[in-house]
């Protein structure tokens, strides 16, 4: 679940590079209070004029998982212009109520619907609605998701279980992200962005195991998994490739350990790596401050899309 997930975060770095200029990727109040309390990541999306990048599409087309394709699929055929009347999405992964491993997916789109014209291709096509108390569900075609309005412009999407729960949060039955003081603090640093994300303390300990993967010591970094509190990133297509992440720590040593494992593992990849790939490392950079360690990678169009080729990039995406 959580490598597609990373897909997910990929392709959104591939639609930040149709925003020209940038555009902030903000979620309304209406999308932020669908969003369930205890979430482990969430990625958002200026989702417009998405084909207006080369490499966005490129991107895009690499690693696109089968299930937002079926998205956008079935988005069509309810009579949504995916590339018109979608402004931006949003994916929060989440943990069911009451575990701690269970993990579910709900999507929200933003745009200006035409509420109106769906709802008579909708009779058209004989979809009746399932009612969760005043809210009415549609089904996304054969595709097994549904979908429901917030209002005419905030839709939820996705399993029938994940947008019951998203209703069920929206209503003042199960509590929000807007009472997770620290998820709301991440996305206050970076929603001025294009694309980002944010990441609880057990999403960024995921994150980090699988990015230092055979080259990180396992002695080392479970001495400080435990003070990796969370994670933010950025990234955007506007001139070139640049990639902003940061990692907040329990204090100055886990953020500097951290920082030699991730060093660590970078020199592997120099060594063991091709080409291409030594020269997108050496344009990474890697630091820590203060209990946070920060990740910024920058590349031209042509460099990044050399990246797209590589055993890196796949062994990222697959």
């Amino acid at each position: 679940m959580f490598r597609n997930f990373i897909r997910i975060s990929m392709i959104a770095g591939a639609l930040a590079g149709a925003a020209l200029p940038a555009l902030a990727a903000q979620l309304n109040g209406d999308a932020r209070a669908v969003i369930p309390y205890d979430i482990q990541q969430l990625v958002a999306v200026d989702y417009r004029a998405m084909q207006e990048s080369g490499t966005a599409m490129q991107l895009r087309d690499r690693v696109m998982p089968p299930d937002l394709k079926q998205f956008e699929e079935a988005l069509r055929k309810s009579g949504l212009n995916d590339n018109h009347d979608v402004d931006s999405l949003a994916f929060a992964l989440y943990r069911l109520p009451n575990s701690i491993d269970q993990l579910e997916t709900i999507g929200i789109a933003q745009g200006q619907f035409p509420i109106d014209d769906l709802m008579a291709n909708f009779r058209k096509q004989r979809v009746k609605a399932a009612l969760v108390r005043t809210n009415r569900v549609y089904p996304m075609g054969k595709t097994g998701m549904v979908l429901c309005f917030i209002d005419a412009s905030t839709m939820v999407f996705g399993s029938s279980t994940a947008v019951k729960q998203a209703l069920d949060v929206r209503d003042g039955m199960s509590p929000s992200m807007l009472t997770n003081g620290p998820m709301m603090d991440e996305m206050r640093t970076v929603d001025t962005e294009p694309l980002w994300s944010i990441l609880d303390q057990k999403g960024t300990q995921t994150m980090m195991r699988g990015v230092l993967g055979e080259a990180g010591s396992v002695a080392d970094y479970e001495s400080v998994r435990k003070r990796l509190l969370g994670s933010w990133y950025a990234m955007s297509f506007q001139h070139g490739v640049r990639f902003d992440l940061a990692i907040s720590t329990g204090d100055t040593f886990a953020a500097a350990t951290i920082s030699s494992l991730l060093n660590a593992a970078v020199l592997y990849r120099k060594v063991s790596g091709s080409e291409t790939e030594k020269a997108a490392l050496a344009d990474t950079d890697i630091s820590s401050n203060s209990g946070k360690l920060t990740v910024h990678f920058a590349a031209s169009d042509a460099e990044f899309n050399s990246l797209l080729k590589s055993s890196l990039f796949q062994s990222m995406v697959r």
